[in-house]
């Protein structure tokens, strides 16, 4: 029996816990199904409505790489962060507990979909991150797992954090799990906790339009939202009548508020 892979980060952090508690998540047991997306069109995917920044996560000691310049700029820092645990520290320490059940969240619902499907997933929460302000501002958390060895071992994971407090300061606390790269896959979760109480208001859209609403927030056009689901331009711009008139939108900046205070991106 091959043995199953344990992060062992050179500084210990908020998620190690979470990560070894899920060996499966970094075992070189499951060959990726499908060849994973090229990191210029994951970054192409994913949603960034604002000023954002990403790294590349070494999944064997949470080192990082690959960092995005804006990264600094953003958070006010002198020189990129070598390691997650600086990232976390950014964390608002009230919004810490909520990460460490998002993590979890998201890797017992990757497990029911299948390991092997994993370079085909993104995950996203929201949390608040200190800025160069000195205050604590929402981002739009997402993560990809983007490389694995030729035995299927988890090697990288590619994380994009956007800037969203000038769309909203509300938060969710909703956890989401979503196919990229032809995956459809669509998995929303709450977050429940005695001391936060988040109303959710009542939506009353289908399957196919929560898909279409979400390509729509992050910038994708009729067009290519009928090209990407492989449907008709008619029928897509019928969805997309729908989605704003049950929404009671009327702009694309309207949806992508309501689209992210309901936790659906």
């Amino acid at each position: 029996m091959k043995e199953k892979s344990i992060a062992k980060p050179t500084k210990p952090h908020l998620l190690s816990d979470i990560w070894n508690a899920h060996p499966d998540a970094l075992s070189n047991n499951y060959n990726a199904v499908t060849d994973p997306p090229s990191v210029e069109k994951i970054i192409g995917e994913m949603f960034a409505m604002g000023p954002f920044y990403y790294y590349v996560i070494n999944m064997a000691n949470s080192t990082l790489s690959n960092h995005h310049p804006e990264l600094l700029n953003m958070h006010g820092l002198k020189k990129q962060p070598q390691h997650l645990k600086e990232i976390i520290n950014l964390i608002h320490p009230d919004d810490l507990e909520f990460v460490m059940q998002a993590e979890n969240m998201t890797l017992q619902q990757i497990k029911e979909i299948g390991f092997e499907h994993q370079l085909n997933l993104k995950s996203s929460y929201c949390f608040r991150m200190r800025t160069a302000k000195g205050n604590y501002e929402m981002f739009h958390h997402q993560a990809l797992h983007s490389l694995k060895d030729e035995n299927g071992r988890l090697l990288q994971a590619v994380n994009i954090h956007t800037n969203i407090e000038h769309i909203t300061k509300i938060n969710p606390y909703t956890v989401l799990v979503t196919g990229i790269g032809g995956r459809t896959d669509f998995h929303q979760m709450q977050y429940n906790s005695k001391t936060i109480q988040i109303p959710q208001p009542e939506i009353n859209l289908t399957k196919r339009e929560i898909e279409i609403l979400s390509l729509l927030a992050t910038g994708y056009t009729a067009k290519k939202i009928a090209e990407y689901l492989n449907i008709s331009y008619h029928t897509t711009t019928t969805h997309r009548k729908n989605i704003f008139s049950k929404l009671k939108c009327t702009k694309i900046s309207e949806l992508v508020k309501i689209t992210l205070e309901l936790g659906l991106i």
